[in-house]
């Protein structure tokens, strides 16, 4: 079977590795362009060292790049980890389709941060979807779907690396497998039951000190690693990472700095305690919070901005 990988990042050329240490006929795989600095993804890199033909088209929508696909004479193309639109033409192309990932149980949380929003939405089971893209955002039929819980103290960083990277490499090529048994199921989704939510960035990372304790809390879960719930102190971004929250009541107003010690910044919200333990200054990588902390001055009764 003459397979195409569509992809990018560590997920999709985990993904090639997996196809190849089983013999799979991966003829060529399409990656994002060369990054700033010549910088090139992952999966160019494993394919380059593979000796596999790799294609980095700057849109989909070129009828030249549409030939070139077609010209491969493809029998399936394996999605992995896709953020381009892709036109709907190029899905009927193999002669046994296009399979797609996506982390969540579709029809929740479509769109292009399904973990985050899972999180975020206060969520305590998620998973992945396998399913044959149609043209819409994540609205194709189903082959297969996985579940996992998601922890009181999970990261959208945590439920990805930990569970949905390689539980998805596995539902891939269980998902191949199907497609070359002819058994590969094809279930439609349910609409009533379909959420989308835009792409997780700074336009919804800001937190309101104003909300409860769990929301702002979940918040931070579902930024950590990105793009980080932030603050403002000074005028300045400030993120916050590797969150906990204490559940008893605090005498100051939400926002306010209770206490600064080897566990963290203690932020007063509505209903509760937020401990962040790492942050991130809009100049700089992560820090302890602490360190942060004594870097800035920070010290009890600050307040922190919405």
């Amino acid at each position: 079977m003459r397979i195409l990988l569509i992809g990018q990042a560590a997920f999709a050329a985990k993904v090639l590795e997996s196809l190849l240490e089983r013999g799979e006929n991966v003829v060529a795989v399409y990656a994002p362009p060369d990054r700033p600095g010549g910088r090139t993804d992952p999966l160019k890199d494993a394919a380059v060292s593979k000796g596999i033909e790799v294609f980095q088209p700057k849109t989909y929508k070129d009828d030249q790049v549409f030939v070139e696909y077609k010209d491969l004479q493809p029998d399936l193309t394996v999605m992995a980890f896709v953020t381009d639109i892709i036109p709907a033409r190029f899905f009927d192309v193999p002669t046994h389709g296009t399979i797609n990932y996506h982390p969540s149980i579709l029809p929740r949380h479509r769109g292009a941060s399904a973990i985050n929003w899972a999180v975020i939405m206060g969520d305590t089971r998620t998973g992945l979807s396998i399913f044959w893209p149609d043209g819409g955002i994540d609205t194709g039929l189903i082959i297969l779907q996985k579940e996992i819980d998601i922890g009181p103290e999970d990261t959208t960083g945590s439920i990805y690396f930990n569970h949905l990277f390689p539980m998805g490499i596995e539902a891939i090529l269980e998902s191949i497998d199907l497609v070359k048994a002819g058994k590969a199921p094809k279930l439609p989704q349910d609409e009533a039951d379909a959420t989308y939510e835009p792409p997780c960035d700074d336009r919804v990372a800001g937190i309101d000190w104003n909300k409860p304790a769990r929301e702002l809390y979940n918040l931070v879960r579902g930024c950590d690693p990105q793009p980080g719930a932030f603050a403002l102190f000074k005028g300045e971004k400030v993120r916050f990472y590797g969150a906990k929250l204490i559940e008893e009541a605090a005498d100051k107003a939400p926002g306010t700095i209770l206490n600064i010690d080897d566990q963290g910044i203690h932020v007063a919200v509505s209903g509760g305690k937020l401990v962040a333990t790492k942050v991130r200054p809009a100049k700089g990588g992560k820090v302890a919070a602490a360190e942060f902390a004594a870097e800035q001055g920070l010290k009890t009764g600050d307040v922190f901005d919405t």
